[in-house]
């Protein structure tokens, strides 16, 4: 489900070769011609940066029909791309994790995640406090979780919104230990209220390029 090439990005680095990788990341695959529409810079300038991108094997192209004439290269990061935005302590995480789970078994780690859970839980609950409509809600919660290194944004979708977290800072915690997945599922439903249903739609383990959830107001509330 692609973003409007008209929005703008969540977050926009100042050098030329990062602003390009970030719109890439928050906004998919894109042509040189669309990367320079989002940017607001000319298409050779765009250009220019793609062949240094690519010579350092941070994106690559692909050709997708064009309809008359020559095919239409798409770019899009490769994963030394995406590397270039950070999985928190990556390594060490991973090694933590494994030594919870030996130590004091699958119980004691989702205990552990529990207690995650109830700690941002009520960071976000008093950030959220106050905020009576859903896209105040949201508002707030985009800005927490791109502070924490998600990339938040949300939109308008059907009849509610879709919530979109174009990196996830803790991948290789929730690929070592698929709970803080379904723990951080939990939490947005948790603090967006009774009124709201949240469902995940898009998933970075199942493959995707980024998370994202519908939200919408319950039917009947």
């Amino acid at each position: 489900m692609p973003t409007p090439i008209d929005a703008k990005p969540a977050w926009l680095p100042h050098q030329p070769a990062d602003r390009i990788l970030s719109t890439l990341k928050t906004r998919g695959a894109l042509g040189i011609p669309d990367i320079a529409k989002v940017l607001k810079v000319t298409v050779e300038a765009v250009r220019q940066q793609m062949v240094k991108l690519e010579a350092d094997g941070l994106v690559d192209a692909q050709s997708r029909p064009g309809g008359r004439g020559r095919p239409t290269q798409i770019w899009r990061l490769t994963g030394e791309g995406h590397k270039r935005f950070p999985d928190t302590h990556a390594e060490m995480t991973v090694q933590m994790i494994s030594a919870v789970i030996r130590v004091f078994g699958n119980t004691g780690m989702d205990q552990l995640i529990a207690a995650r859970e109830d700690t941002m839980r009520a960071n976000y609950a008093e950030a959220l406090r106050g905020a009576r409509s859903l896209q105040t809600r949201l508002e707030r919660l985009a800005d927490i979780r791109s502070r924490e290194g998600y990339m938040a944004e949300f939109r308008p979708e059907g009849d509610g919104f879709l919530f979109i977290e174009n990196h996830c800072p803790i991948c290789t915690a929730a690929q070592a230990c698929t709970g803080f997945c379904r723990s951080e599922l939990q939490l947005f439903d948790a603090v967006l209220g009774p009124d709201v249903s949240v469902s995940r739609v898009e998933h970075v383990l199942a493959g995707a390029r980024r998370c994202a959830y519908q939200v919408s107001p319950r039917q009947g509330t």
